[in-house]
């Protein structure tokens, strides 16, 4: 529970989230590495109305924030896989919550599943 004057305080925590996963796009990358370690392209057919441009900024933008790590591989071509960090494993349960917030508002705001 926040108390009144520590509203800042959680406002200020809450922003710093909001700028670690912001835009249309980062929590859908999250989303689609929860189930494993994925190339590139994997997650470009997972990430429906992505541009390669923008997903190769996001994932750039998710491994600074360490959210997601970038494994290249020794192969001819090198191969490249993302995987969720442990720290990026703490969003899951995030996750699950938006995921089922987000069924039970098109239910509210349709009036169907």
């Amino acid at each position: 529970m926040i108390l009144e004057n520590d509203c800042s305080k959680a406002m200020l925590s809450i922003k710093d989230a909001l700028e670690a996963v912001d835009g249309r796009w980062k929590l859908l990358i999250l989303y689609s590495l929860c189930s494993g370690p994925k190339r590139f392209k994997e997650i470009s057919r997972d990430v429906i109305g992505i541009t390669d441009k923008t997903l190769s900024k996001e994932l750039k933008s998710l491994v600074m924030n360490k959210l997601i790590k970038r494994d290249v591989y020794e192969t001819f071509p090198p191969t490249i896989e993302y995987t969720m960090t442990t720290h990026g494993m703490s969003l899951k349960n995030v996750l699950y919550e938006l995921w089922n917030w987000g069924l039970a508002h098109r239910k509210e705001v349709i009036g169907k599943g």
